[in-house]
């Protein structure tokens, strides 16, 4: 009865009235279960009057009395009552673990989680923050072809992590130099090239390289900050989907994608190159750089949310906050996406009411404070 109570009032399109009322969850809930364990204790209460009624006129008196005994009683008017009030606790709460999931799945939440947890590896990977302008992204100059090549020998897999300091203490135990072809996040097949070492290798065992990599059937956020930013931006690209046309989500995702770019914008960022405590160079080991986080955050948003003013004006605010916030160094980047957004607007937009309107910056897309 309970349950119907809910399904019934969705099939009556008045459940959403009813939810727009002020009560809470749990009250709204508690009602239902009372409403529905009352009627079934009452209809209890008057069949065991019925029946001792007729117990008393048809029935010998020993009978009668045998079931007005304190066990009779309880098992009646205790028992009955509380399994079933039990049985209906059981379904209030399937129904409330039901609603805490919804409001669980709601992209608003899923986004704000995979937002934390980005933050958290952005600060693991990146751990110390600027420190005046970021050198540049300095790639490798090794000379010479590889001494080995260390092949993935086994299945197919992606790179979850990778523990540096076990490769660091391989290296400088051989007076090597240790590469790792791939980056984290990148799907590597069997007899892929893994490693790349350099220098004498002869003292390397390739065995410790190999177990030094976590690897898993799909990407994770371990070790591997830019996944956070495509979670992200999976959900805004769906949302502005033809299917889907859900702008808002798509604002919704723009606010943690600027929380991730001031953070990443804020850390030092460092080169593909480890050292060990003397500065000789022992692992390469690439990881994204500022204009990588800035290309896969704004790329897919400008391309697929161009046409839609509330997502542009959005994006705008977006760029336009973190020049303001982030040091020098970070402009460029940014100025690029904006020059790029530009472009894009004025190519969709011909009336000059809606080109003008897609020009402003708003931090909400529409209805917000202009910045």
């Amino acid at each position: 009865m309970a349950a119907h109570s809910v399904i019934g009032e969705k099939q009556a399109r008045t459940l959403e009235p009813l939810l727009a009322t002020p009560l809470r969850t749990g009250e709204l809930l508690a009602a239902k279960v009372i409403g529905a364990a009352l009627p079934g204790v009452a209809l209890t209460t008057a069949c065991f009057a019925v029946y001792l009624a007729l117990v008393g006129i048809f029935a010998e008196p020993a009978v009668w009395k045998a079931l007005l005994t304190i066990r009779s009683l309880a098992l009646v008017f205790l028992i009955g009552p509380l399994a079933a009030l039990l049985g209906l606790l059981s379904m209030a709460a399937f129904l409330y673990l039901i609603d805490y999931a919804a409001r669980l799945l709601r992209p608003v939440n899923i986004l704000s989680r995979v937002g934390e947890d980005g933050l958290g590896v952005i600060e693991a990977v990146y751990p110390q923050p600027a420190q005046g302008p970021s050198p540049p992204h300095i790639k490798a100059q090794i000379s010479g072809m590889p001494s080995r090549i260390v092949h993935h020998a086994g299945r197919s897999e992606v790179i979850l992590a990778v523990n540096i300091e076990m490769l660091l203490a391989e290296s400088q135990k051989a007076n090597a130099v240790v590469e790792l072809i791939p980056v984290v996040g990148d799907f590597v097949g069997k007899d892929e090239p893994l490693f790349a070492l350099y220098g004498n290798v002869s003292g390397i065992d390739e065995n410790i390289l190999v177990s030094s990599i976590s690897f898993g059937i799909e990407r994770t956020l371990e070790q591997d900050p830019t996944f956070a930013f495509r979670i992200i931006l999976d959900i805004a690209l769906k949302a502005l989907s033809p299917a889907i046309n859900d702008p808002t989500t798509a604002v919704l995702a723009i606010d943690q994608l600027q929380r991730l770019l001031r953070s990443v914008g804020e850390r030092n960022l460092r080169t593909d190159n480890i050292t060990d405590e003397s500065g000789k160079l022992r692992i390469i080991f690439r990881t994204p750089n500022w204009e990588d986080f800035v290309t896969l955050a704004c790329t897919e948003l400008r391309r697929y949310g161009a046409d839609s003013i509330q997502v542009v004006r959005r994006l705008r605010a977006m760029i336009e906050t973190l020049i303001r916030t982030l040091p020098e160094d970070r402009h460029a980047a940014l100025q690029a996406q904006l020059a790029l957004l530009d472009h894009a607007i004025k190519t969709i937009y011909s009336l000059p009411e809606e080109l003008a309107l897609a020009q402003a910056t708003d931090s909400q897309g529409l209805g917000g404070t202009p910045i």
